[in-house]
């Protein structure tokens, strides 16, 4: 196990590296000048140089990538060019309302979706898991940002139950959280109802049942184990795909976390911010997936590593 997580260590490194450089070559395609953007239009084309020089921005692209890893290395992710402030401060600021964001919303995917895949699989071809699919059909198609603008809409501003927007408690989290858990948790129920299916068909099941288990344990204890390997897969996946619904989220409810930073940078072309909150997105997902592949282990014995 520990060589295991060694080897995965070193191939995350290579990983987040490659990653890097890739947010650093796309950052500078942009047909703009970070320096003009900073100064405005009325600025002389001295002073817009002077401070190309001052930022390092005169230097080749290669030396710029170099003194950046350089800097990573110690643990500097940079200066913010709009903010003239160190990006892991702005990142510190902002990373809880977003964790508290992502761990709600990924907890309400599943708390929608593990019930509907079981209750699917156990009415297979029925008309109750019929109706299921057509509603998880529906929510796959819906667009995050239409889903939280309705609840936002008829929830927030019609019946007054919660902010129209903002960030705070958990009155602020829980819309955003639902908006996510509705287009996401159909994913879910649909890969348990599949996984589901196979292990209830299994040798093990009906040996289980024929030795008198009730079908509650059978399902619950047996299958449903089982039957979350996929499910726990797909969760590591899920949290790209999660980071980026967060921004979409933060965006439309206008919560301050990461992800609305994310865009305010795009939009301003502040380098060093962009590529401060993808590196850290890019970790997050990184260890998420190696603590799935550990769980895998403690989840079915059959697997090792």
């Amino acid at each position: 196990m520990f060589s295991y997580i060694v080897r995965r260590l070193g191939g995350s490194v290579v990983v987040l590296l490659g990653i890097a450089l890739i947010t650093f070559i796309l950052s500078y395609a942009v047909p703009a000048d970070p320096a003009r953007l900073i100064l405005g239009m009325k600025a002389s084309a001295a002073q817009v140089a002077a401070l190309r020089v001052h930022m390092g921005l005169n230097l080749p692209l290669p030396e710029q990538f170099w003194n950046y890893l350089v800097k990573l290395l110690h643990g500097n992710l940079g200066q913010s060019y709009i903010l003239d402030l160190p990006v892991t401060t702005l990142i510190a600021q902002r990373v809880g309302y977003t964790a508290q964001l992502a761990l709600a919303a990924w907890l309400m995917e599943l708390v929608i979706g593990i019930p509907l895949g079981i209750i699917s699989a156990l009415k297979d071809r029925k008309a109750t898991d019929h109706i299921l699919s057509i509603l998880a059909l529906i929510g796959i198609s819906l667009p995050l940002f239409f889903v939280g603008l309705e609840l936002m809409y008829w929830l927030a501003f019609k019946a007054g139950w919660f902010p129209v927007g903002g960030t705070g408690g958990l009155p602020y989290i829980i819309l955003p959280a639902l908006a996510y858990g509705i287009t996401g948790a159909a994913y879910y129920a649909r890969l348990l109802k599949s996984s589901m299916l196979d292990v209830l068909n299994s040798d093990y099941i009906r040996t289980a049942r024929a030795k008198g288990a009730s079908s509650f344990r059978a399902v619950m204890g047996h299958a449903l184990r089982n039957a979350m390997i996929p499910v726990l897969t797909y969760g590591a996946t899920d949290v790209a795909a999660l980071f980026g619904g967060v921004v979409v989220l933060e965006d439309v409810f206008g919560y301050a976390g990461m992800g609305q930073m994310a865009v305010q940078a795009i939009n301003q072309l502040d380098i060093p911010l962009i590529m401060g909150t993808v590196l850290f997105a890019a970790v997050f997902v990184v260890l998420f997936n190696l603590i799935v592949d550990v769980l895998y282990g403690l989840i079915d014995p059959r697997i090792t590593y």
